[in-house]
């Protein structure tokens, strides 16, 4: 309890409930830590845990609970994370309208019920409980996963069919609870993986696999069986890959996924990207881009035709940055119409198409009839062939704003990328409005984020893998740095770990761009058939700035670390 010693000594003495003559060698042991007088008068059974909540009651007001005899709902229990629950010895136990009610042992820790009122905008409303109690209520955190799987962690399946398998309460159970635990963990994807002996579930957070549990071998069948009843997909076909999609849609989240099935040597993989349907929409100062970067990309978007490219490995969130740019667009005034493989997020008043390339719809031939439709805009979910991108070439040269993705490191790499695949360098120069390079870098978690210095030891090391002296020069440009300055001076952050992230010091993730403008310089350069390096040196003459510099401009902000943009950036 956060509460001054003497004060809880006077109470027990004026209201009789130990004698002076008793508590006084205990009050010294103790010191100035009331944790340790209350241990003190516990472990001597002076008094029990209850009677010592109720007095903290009578001398602060704060209500007492019986959490042995509350019903607590699993969707109640989650409004407070795990991490914060347990570091904290805080439950949330019922919720009626605005009001959260939950139980502490330290009722006047303060700090964490602000942090918790900041977090779930919601009023709190603190309890007292006994340790005990809490502790009860805190391995739910850790039963709920288990427990709702009942007896089919135990027995295996015998003379069912699958249809009746998928059907099972316990099989039913086993992948809502999955799946509720991937959403509470903000998990991008979820991986089910048989293994010779098990199934490993692994979940996909901030770009990063965790393992999540694993489970017997024979829940596999009833798993994957459910997946594909959920999924509208065949139950019987166990040798050929299998897509679908589902929703789940409750009062606290709207998701779609997209599942993947895919024969392994010991059984099916399952692999299912969760996209959240109900999530506000993403702007681009939100996603990371600032300044000159900025300015560019509310230019050339704006521009009635011609092609924008995004770039980037599998994972970068390009598709995020397409869909950002067409909602800035999406005016009642436009007709937008894309071609997608998948169709990721739905988008209102956007036609979006479905490739399948079985049945002969491609990219190509879904480009091909799009611009038969009178379309303003275009995206195209990705330029795979030469055959895709002469018919965006074309389209950005009849007056038509076209938006795809292409697989580069980086915005200069584009250029010889479409070279390569057949386009004429004129046509690429004539019809390039921007290119922009992108990664994800997984972002310092604000609780405990912690601020060093590097030595010159790490400078040295550092400079082996990046130009310091360019980009301080460009950090100084950004106001990052100042000219009196050296890399040492520079306040950087690291990652820590706390409750709030779960240990691992990150939480969220955030861009880190580049963004090429093809002006004259650079369209010359492009019809010379000039290698990536002198595309880039050109573009950065220009302004732009790389991803490495967007990068440690992050650093410097505190919102990832040098580790993080090594990770991504190294090829």
């Amino acid at each position: 309890m956060k509460v001054d010693n003497t004060q809880l000594y006077n109470h027990l003495v004026t209201n009789g409930v130990i004698g002076q003559d008793v508590l006084m060698p205990l009050f010294s042991q103790a010191e100035q830590s009331n944790t340790q007088l209350n241990t003190l008068l516990l472990q001597g059974e002076l008094i029990n845990e209850k009677g010592l909540i109720q007095i903290y009651s009578q001398m602060f007001g704060f209500p007492i609970v019986d959490l042995s005899k509350a019903d607590i709902l699993e969707k109640t229990l989650h409004i407070i994370p795990e991490q914060i629950a347990k570091k904290n010895n805080v439950v949330a136990f019922s919720r009626k309208g605005n009001d959260l009610n939950v139980a502490m042992t330290n009722p006047e820790d303060l700090q964490t019920v602000d942090f918790i009122k900041k977090k779930t905008d919601l009023n709190i409303v603190v309890h007292i409980a006994t340790e005990a109690d809490i502790k009860e209520v805190l391995h739910q955190y850790t039963k709920t996963l288990k427990a709702e799987f009942g007896d089919l962690l135990q027995e295996e399946e015998s003379g069912k069919s699958l249809e009746q398998i998928a059907q099972d309460l316990p099989i039913i159970r086993i992948v809502d609870t999955l799946v509720k635990h991937a959403i509470l963990q903000g998990a991008s994807d979820i991986h089910i993986e048989p293994l010779e002996k098990s199934v490993i579930v692994r979940y996909r957070v901030d770009g990063m696999l965790r393992q999540a549990m694993s489970l017997p071998k024979h829940t596999l069948s009833g798993i994957v069986a459910r997946i594909k009843v959920l999924g509208n997909l065949k139950l019987d076909e166990h040798r050929l890959p299998q897509d679908g999609r589902f929703k789940m849609e409750t009062d606290e989240y709207k998701i779609s996924f997209r599942v993947s099935i895919l024969p392994v040597f010991d059984g099916e993989k399952v692999v299912m990207r969760l996209l959240d349907e109900g999530s506000a929409g993403l702007t681009l100062e939100k996603m990371g881009l600032y300044g000159n970067a900025m300015e560019v990309i509310h230019r050339e978007i704006n521009k009635p035709n011609g092609m924008i490219l995004v770039t980037g490995p599998t994972g970068s969130g390009k598709t995020t940055t397409l869909y950002t740019v067409l909602d800035i667009l999406n005016k009642p005034d436009v007709n937008i119409s894309t071609v997608e493989d998948p169709v990721e997020y739905r988008m209102q008043n956007v036609n979006q198409t479905q490739v399948h390339a079985k049945i002969g719809m491609t990219f190509a031939a879904g480009l091909r009839s799009l611009l038969r439709q009178d379309p303003d805009m275009i995206m195209v979910g990705e330029i795979r062939d030469k055959e895709t991108l002469e018919i965006a070439i074309h389209a950005a040269m009849t007056g038509h704003l076209v938006l795809s993705t292409l697989h580069t490191n980086s915005a200069a790499g584009a250029i010889p990328r479409m070279v390569d695949m057949g386009a004429e360098p004129f046509l690429i120069a004539s019809t390039t409005n921007m290119v922009i390079g992108q990664r994800l870098v997984r972002k310092l978690c604000d609780e405990c984020r912690e601020a060093y210095r590097m030595t010159p030891k790490e400078v040295e090391t550092l400079g082996a893998s990046f130009n310091l002296d360019t980009i301080f020069e460009v950090m100084i440009g950004l106001g990052a740095a100042q000219k009196t300055q050296t890399w040492t001076d520079l306040q950087l952050y690291k990652a820590k770990g706390c409750s709030e992230c779960g240990g691992l010091g990150y939480k969220g993730r955030r861009g880190i761009y580049e963004v090429l403008e093809v002006t004259e310089s650079v369209e010359k350069l492009i019809v010379q058939k000039a290698t990536t390096d002198d595309i880039e040196r050109e573009a950065r003459r220009c302004g732009m700035v790389t991803m490495v510099e967007d990068g440690f401009y992050k650093v410097l902000g505190g919102i990832t670390t040098i580790d993080e943009v090594l990770r991504v950036t190294q090829e």
